[in-house]
């Protein structure tokens, strides 16, 4: 009719379920507020180790927080058990989770979690992209953490500035345990990052040609007919042929024929009056009047009228 079990199997765990009043981390009378903040642990009054203990609960010990009121559900582990008896002490990023205000009820439950193997961080800022090695930052970071909950924002520290990541995906379940784990890390993009436009995407035409390579190309179609129509000579204006008969490279470009041009430059009118319209006509030179204007201008100079030096002496006879 009865059974001692005194050697058996041990007692199965029984499950903690009690109430608090819930305060932020800054509220807590300690120094060390710092540890508290940046990791996902809570402080707990003594009498709730002596419950556990006597409950025989699994380690490491994880506990459920839940807002009735809001429906709001989130997991962390426990720092230490110094806090005010009927309060606790919980980290400020977990109180906006939960939807919490100070002195606010919440339901403290133990439970047991899986192993966490894969979990994906979205930021919820761009500037979490200028950090060298985002993460090794997390990885250091998520030491002070014991739970990790699907949909929760939890703040991260690093150089003293606070990172906000929404946790949007991790496996096996909708809360795992991240305690002595081998998890993969995955980042989605941070909230507001927009993927910089191509260059050449963003400045091509309708014709397919970028604005810079049309604005090339009519600064040196200009070159060109100016060149042509000065008094040098533009030459391999004309196309070739192919012995091998295909239709490429068979015209000079532009900036080949130009480049070796000089392009001589309009005098400017430094009479002109603002309102005014000159028009331009090239008149033909002048023709000397009498022939002996350029007789003279013909005996104005002479070529080689000098007198030369020998270096040779010539020999005597």
């Amino acid at each position: 009719m009865f059974s001692l079990n005194l050697f058996g199997e041990g007692l199965n765990p029984r499950p903690f379920d009690s109430n608090y009043r819930c305060y932020s981390v800054s509220m807590f009378p300690s120094s060390d507020k710092q540890a508290v903040e940046d990791g996902g642990k809570i402080i707990m009054p003594p009498s709730a180790l002596e419950q556990l203990t006597r409950l025989n609960v699994e380690y490491p010990m994880l506990f459920k927080l839940t807002n009735n009121r809001s429906k709001r559900v989130t997991h962390c582990g426990v720092l230490e058990f110094v806090a005010d008896e009927g309060k606790i002490y919980i980290p400020y990023w977990m109180m906006r989770n939960l939807l919490l205000d100070e002195g606010d009820s919440v339901q403290v439950q133990s439970v047991s979690v899986p192993v966490a193997t894969f979990s994906k961080f979205e930021p919820q800022n761009v500037e979490f992209l200028d950090i060298t090695n985002p993460k090794a930052v997390l990885e250091n970071a998520l030491r002070n953490f014991a739970c990790l909950t699907t949909d929760d924002v939890i703040a991260i520290n690093y150089n003293d500035r606070i990172y906000e990541m929404r946790v949007l995906e991790v496996r096996p379940g909708n809360a795992v345990s991240i305690i002595e784990c081998d998890m993969n890390v995955e980042f989605a993009a941070p909230v507001g990052y927009q993927e910089p436009e191509r260059r050449e995407a963003a400045g091509l035409g309708a014709a397919g040609v970028s604005a810079s390579e049309e604005e090339e190309h009519e600064v040196l179609t200009a070159a060109a007919a100016a060149a042509a129509g000065s008094e040098g000579y533009l030459a391999f204006q004309g196309s070739g042929s192919r012995l091998d008969g295909k239709k490429k490279n068979l015209q000079t470009p532009l900036k080949e024929l130009v480049q070796n041009v000089e392009l001589k430059r309009g005098v400017p009118d430094y009479n002109y009056s603002a309102g005014s319209i000159k028009f331009w006509r090239r008149a033909p030179p002048p023709r000397s009047s009498t022939p002996s204007d350029k007789t003279d201008t013909d005996a104005a100079f002479d070529a080689f009228q000098g007198e030369g030096t020998s270096l040779r002496q010539a020999k005597n006879k």
